[in-house]
C-alpha cells in the first residue's frame, strides 16, 4: 500500500501468504478467543455455504448474486486491502458476491432488507457482500443475521458524492454461531453514511468496520449495540481514517453484559492523517454490567498527525446500575425488577433511536426485554 497505516491496523495485501496466521499475541487479536473461531481466522476450508440468502428488490434497485468477471471487478471496490488472513482469504476464495447497486439519483424509501439465514453451525463458510449507493442516491440496506452458522464474511460499501447512505447489520444468531466479518466503507465527496451494528446472537461475533474517505466533505456516524450472555464474546473493532479534510466521524457504542463469563470489546481507533485538515471527530463507548462474572474492554485510540483540526475527543465508560437511579424509582413505589428494567430501557434507548427504521427499532426494544427475562429479571 502507499499509505503508512495506523500502528493497530497492520499493512495490506491481497496475497494471502502475506498473512501470518494469528497466534493471538498480535494487538488486534489479542481479546479474540481464537480456539472458538474454528478456524475461519486461519486455513479452515471455505465449503458450500449453508445459509440461505433472500432478500426484496425496491423499484429501481438491483440486488443479485454476481461472479465470473463481474465478481472480481468488486474485489477492495471499496479500497479494501486486506489486513487480515480471513479477509484476504474472503477476497482470494469466494467465486460469487452478493451485490446490492442503487442507481445514481435514486430515492429508494423502501429498505433494501437481505436476509441471510444459516441452517448448519458444523459448515465452516464465507461471503462476500457488496453494497454500492450511486451519486446523490438515497437509500438504506438492511443485512440481517440469524441460525446457526460459522461465517468468514467481507462487506464493502461504496457510498457515492452526495449520497445517503444507511447499512444495518443485525447479528441475531442462535447461541452456535460463529461470526467473523470485516465491513469496509468509502465516503464521497459531500456524502452522508450511517453504519449500525446490532449483536446480540452467536456464540462469538466480531465486526471490523471501518470507514475511509474519498473527497473531503464526508461524514460518517458508526452506531452500535450489543448484548453478551452467559458465555457469549462479543467484539467490535472500529477504525475512521480521516485521509481528507474537512470530514467528520461520529461514533456512538453501547452494550450490556449479564452472566458469567459474558465478555464484550470495543475497540476505537480514529486516525487523522497530516492531509486531513478541518475535520472532526468524536467517538464514545458506555458499558453496562448487569450482573457478576462479566468482563467488559474498552480501548479508544486517537492519533492525530495535524493540529488543523475543528474537534476531536473520546469517551469511554464501563459501569453497574446506578443505585441513585434504581433509588429514584423505588422512591416513587415502583419495584425493584421494573426500575432495573426501565434503567436499562433508558439506556439503549436514545441510541435505538438513532437507527431511523422504526421496525427494526421496535424490534430492538423487545430483543432487549427478552434479553433482560434471561437473567437480571429472571429471580425478581
Amino acid at each position: 500500500m502507499d499509505k503508512v497505516e495506523s500502528h493497530l491496523h497492520p499493512v495490506g495485501s491481497f496475497d494471502v501468504a502475506d498473512h501470518v496466521v494469528p497466534t493471538g499475541r498480535e494487538e488486534i487479536w489479542r481479546f479474540t478467543p481464537l480456539k472458538r473461531l474454528k478456524g475461519l481466522h486461519a486455513d479452515a476450508e471455505f465449503q458450500p455455504s449453508a445459509t440461505t440468502c433472500t432478500w426484496n428488490t425496491p423499484a429501481g434497485v438491483r440486488v443479485e448474486g454476481v461472479d465470473g468477471d463481474e465478481a472480481r471487478s468488486l474485489r477492495g471496490v471499496s479500497g479494501l486491502v486486506p489486513n487480515t488472513r480471513f479477509a484476504a482469504r474472503v477476497l482470494a476464495e469466494v467465486p460469487s458476491t452478493l451485490l446490492v447497486d442503487v442507481p445514481a439519483d435514486a430515492d429508494v424509501t423502501e429498505p433494501v432488507v437481505v436476509e441471510l439465514s444459516g441452517q448448519d453451525a458444523g459448515v465452516t463458510e464465507a461471503g462476500h457482500v457488496v453494497l454500492r449507493f450511486g451519486r446523490h442516491s438515497r437509500a438504506t440496506v438492511v443485512l440481517n443475521h440469524t441460525g446457526h452458522a460459522s461465517m468468514a464474511q467481507v462487506v464493502e460499501v461504496v457510498v457515492g458524492d452526495g449520497a445517503q447512505a444507511s447499512v444495518i447489520s443485525l447479528q441475531d444468531w442462535e447461541d452456535d454461531a460463529v461470526h467473523l466479518t470485516h465491513h469496509q466503507t468509502l465516503v464521497g465527496r459531500d456524502a452522508t453514511y450511517k453504519h449500525v451494528a446490532v449483536s446480540f446472537g452467536g456464540d462469538v461475533v466480531r465486526m471490523d468496520a471501518n470507514v475511509t474517505y474519498d473527497g473531503p466533505g464526508g461524514s460518517a456516524e458508526l452506531l452500535g449495540l450489543y448484548f453478551a450472555d452467559a458465555g457469549q464474546h462479543i467484539e467490535h473493532r472500529l477504525f475512521a481514517d480521516h485521509d481528507a479534510p474537512r470530514t467528520k466521524s461520529n461514533v456512538m457504542y453501547k452494550g450490556a453484559l449479564q452472566g458469567q463469563g459474558a465478555h464484550t470489546v470495543w475497540i476505537g481507533n480514529v486516525l487523522i492523517r497530516k492531509v486531513a485538515e478541518g475535520i472532526e471527530t468524536y467517538e464514545e463507548n458506555r458499558n453496562l454490567v448487569l450482573s457478576d462474572g462479566c468482563h467488559a474492554d474498552s480501548v479508544p485510540n486517537l492519533e492525530i498527525e495535524t493540529g488543523e483540526i475543528e474537534g476531536a475527543g473520546h469517551a469511554s465508560a464501563t459501569a453497574r446500575f446506578d443505585d441513585e437511579q434504581l433509588f429514584y424509582l423505588r422512591a416513587r413505589g415502583i419495584d425493584d425488577k421494573e426500575a432495573r428494567r426501565l434503567v436499562v430501557h433508558g439506556f439503549f434507548n436514545d441510541l435505538i433511536r438513532k437507527i431511523g427504521v422504526p421496525s427494526i427499532e421496535d424490534r430492538l426494544m423487545s430483543t432487549v426485554e427478552a434479553e433482560l427475562a434471561k437473567n437480571v429479571l429472571k429471580d425478581l
